[in-house]
């Protein structure tokens, strides 16, 4: 087991293939009592590279989506299913899923957000245990348990998917505004959060 130190991996040797092609252990960003918590699949290049989540175009896509309906980049958390890179940016194995899993489930138990967003395809499976058709059932919400705890999943299109299909930007948008919803957010006042209905 690695150690996990709040709610960051400092080290770990689980998977490796992955300890073989990271060149750093790429933990969420974001405040640790964030209301929204965004989950993404693992590391590409970019990541990588800066050590964070989504700092390439999609987190560009994700960055600008946020600010449109009131949230910002730096009031929601955004972590990944698997914290090292993949080799050649390849879809994590299940075992290399299972091997980060606690480490994704104890950062969920500790930062008790209101709502978790599984951005794409490889999230939503991993944490519904069921297969997913993502582009037909973003926006809408499940319910899953974490530690015995139950949470709100709200499913949404990978903001890449933006970037190839333009069809999906508005899936993504309004899953992103529905997230906005759930953690009680109103992007009407500029961006701050609403004071008891004034």
């Amino acid at each position: 087991m690695g150690a996990m130190e709040d709610l960051r991996v400092t080290q770990c040797t689980r998977c490796p293939k992955l300890v073989e092609s990271r060149s750093r252990i790429v933990n969420g960003t974001g405040p640790e009592d964030a209301d929204v918590l965004f989950v993404g699949e693992g590391p590409g290049a970019n990541e990588d590279e800066q050590g964070e989540p989504f700092v390439g175009r999609s987190g560009s896509v994700l960055d600008d989506q946020l600010r449109t309906v009131g949230l910002d980049r730096e009031t929601v958390r955004i972590t990944n299913c698997v914290r090292c890179r993949p080799p050649e940016n390849r879809d994590p194995t299940t075992e290399e899923l299972e091997n980060c899993r606690g480490y994704l489930e104890t950062e969920i138990d500790r930062l008790d957000p209101d709502v978790i967003v599984t951005l794409g395809k490889v999230p939503t499976e991993h944490l519904l245990d069921r297969s997913v058709s993502v582009t037909k059932e973003a926006g809408s919400v499940e319910e899953i348990r974490i530690e015995g705890t139950p949470r709100r999943l709200l499913i949404c299109v990978h903001p890449a998917a933006t970037l190839y299909d333009r069809s999906q930007e508005e899936t993504f948008a309004d899953a992103i505004e529905r997230a906005a919803e759930l953690a009680d957010v109103d992007g009407s006042e500029g961006g701050q959060t609403r004071l008891d209905g004034f």
